[in-house]
């Protein structure tokens, strides 16, 4: 499988692009691929699973799949992803990434809810684009892969979604206690922002609308370490 016609040649801006193009890997709005030897475009019903592994697109997948099928014999493979960066409907979410290499099997897991057993494959890179308006920008790999960009933009808005999203109640908890508010005079918590030094809460109760900054005793230097820290400064920064 071969790369787009054409590429745009190499920038000086390469590590705001590969900074961009990772965070579109670790934020995307729509995941598909196109898998040498399959006919149909392999999407979102085949429960990719797709996360970034340092720069590696990974995927989790059963072993029955396309992808799994194909990484037994290391098959290239072009994925694109639609950006979820920013707000809906903001010139961002335009940007399409596309990335090509060969899938290969990297691991194996027991999942604990169903008891089955799944395949962690990564998408070994040969190249990736990045286009935005009528730009097709070629990111050079070694950029991409640059520990600079491990934790991203992107990993820092999905970070966010995800507490307020699935965590209300432990958000609200936090304000509860850390404020001295009663739950139920608590009418809305979120993340409004968060980086890898600090995060701002928002919340309104009956007396209006609140923000804080709690800033980490240190700056992360790991999604897993951000999270500690993000755990550990809602509770302390808030008392």
């Amino acid at each position: 499988m071969t790369s787009p016609d054409r590429p745009a040649p190499r920038t000086d801006d390469s590590p705001r692009l590969a900074a961009d193009a990772r965070s579109i890997l670790a934020c995307p709005s729509s995941v598909s691929m196109v898998v040498e030897g399959e006919t149909r475009l392999v999407g979102a019903d085949h429960q990719l699973g797709l996360t970034d592994q340092l720069g590696a697109p990974t995927f989790v997948c059963t072993v029955d799949s396309p992808v799994a099928r194909a990484a037994d014999s290391r098959r290239s493979a072009l994925l694109t992803l639609t950006s979820g960066l920013g707000p809906r409907g903001s010139a961002e979410r335009a940007d399409t990434l596309t990335l090509a290499g060969r899938l290969e099997r990297t691991g194996i897991e027991d999942c604990d809810c169903c008891r089955e057993t799944r395949h962690v494959v990564t998408l070994d890179l040969s190249f990736v684009l990045l286009a935005r308006a009528d730009r097709q920008l070629r990111v050079p790999l070694d950029q991409f892969h640059s520990p600079a960009h491990h934790l991203n933009r992107g990993h820092l808005q999905r970070c966010v979604e995800h507490a307020n999203d699935c965590h209300q109640d432990e958000l609200r908890q936090a304000v509860s206690l850390g404020t001295g508010t009663r739950p139920g005079d608590l009418l809305g918590v979120r993340l409004a922002g968060l980086t890898p030094s600090r995060v701002e809460i928002q919340w309104v109760d009956v007396d209006g609308a609140h923000r804080t900054v709690v800033s980490f005793p240190r700056t992360a230097g790991s999604l897993d370490e951000l999270g500690e820290l993000l755990r550990r400064g809602l509770h302390a920064g808030l008392c």
